[in-house]
């Protein structure tokens, strides 16, 4: 006679829970949104090489400027045995640089200013209010990115003469703002739609005119979107050639993008003051990308997920 009684296994014990072991593969499952190593590589050795085709133009330019002739470009590998700084010491010197300098940081820099006050404004408004022809008016900032330049110069042209701006830094900012204020204005809106509502009510209860609700409250949250814009207005002011060529008629107003086309004539091109300008250029917009590049992905994916 057994002295042991059989015990029941209890439901959700050890024996019960227990799933089956699923037979060894030799081959790990991927995760939900996991690459395999084959798709890394792949992924990676593309971003390297589209990284490099970004680069190589700029990196081209600048070893070109270290070339002491304005023949070294046919012949880049003879340039690591004389490189110099000759190019930007008689760009600096022996041009009129820091004057194109000058008129160009003029321009910039009033052209975003005054963009990005607008564009902020008018996205808030759209955002906020609700009054006659709100939805129109975005509509209307889409059609004037409609029309290419070549179109839009002669009537440009006709209406800055009559106003008698030609030949002023304001004829540049103003048709440089006609330009960037559509597109920051469409991304300041999505901006400020993700901004809570609730903020602009405690704004007003808090005596606040809507003026002052937008000044103190809405725009130091919205500071990435308005990086984003600033970032914009700049460097469409900053490197910009056709406006430029045509209503700044003075060599004392030539900006940037004109000084360059002087190392241009019939006969000649001299391509090493060229690279070393060019070098210059960049490095004002590098250094205004610095500046606000911690603010520009949020900027941009919270304008886009909205507008």
């Amino acid at each position: 006679m057994s002295t042991t009684a059989d015990v029941p296994v209890a439901d959700g014990g050890p024996a019960a829970a227990a799933p089956p072991r699923k037979p060894a593969t030799g081959r790990r499952q991927l995760k939900r949104g996991e690459r395999s190593r084959a798709a890394s590589v792949l992924v990676h050795a593309a971003l390297i090489f589209a990284s490099f085709i970004a680069a190589f133009p700029v990196g081209w330019i600048a070893w070109i400027s270290l070339g002491p002739d304005k023949s070294d470009f046919l012949h880049p590998g003879d340039i690591a045995g004389k490189m110099s700084f000759e190019n930007y010491s008689a760009v600096l010197n022996d041009t009129s640089f820091l004057q194109w300098f000058a008129n160009s940081l003029i321009v910039a820099l009033g052209t975003c200013f005054i963009g990005v006050f607008i564009a902020a404004s008018s996205g808030y408004a759209v955002s906020r209010m609700r009054f006659p022809g709100h939805r129109q008016l975005m509509w209307t900032f889409l059609v004037t990115q409609m029309f290419p330049v070549a179109i839009l110069m002669v009537p440009l042209y006709n209406i800055l003469a009559n106003l008698g701006l030609l030949d002023t830094y304001w004829a540049l900012i103003l048709v440089y703002c006609t330009t960037a204020i559509p597109y920051c204005a469409w991304l300041l809106k999505g901006y400020f739609d993700t901004i809570p509502h609730e903020i602009d009510e405690a704004g007003r209860v808090d005596g606040l005119t809507p003026f002052g609700t937008f000044y103190r409250l809405i725009l130091p949250l919205a500071r990435p979107g308005l990086a984003v814009a600033a970032f914009y207005t700049f460097l469409t002011a900053w490197a910009e050639v056709a406006y430029a060529s045509v209503f700044m008629l003075s060599e004392d107003k030539y900006t940037l993008a004109i000084g360059l086309t002087t190392f241009i004539s019939e006969h000649d091109t001299q391509w090493d003051l060229m690279a070393a300008t060019s070098v210059l250029i960049a490095i004002p917009a590098s250094l205004f990308f610095y500046l606000v590049q911690r603010h520009l992905v949020t900027g941009l994916t919270a304008g886009a997920a909205k507008s």
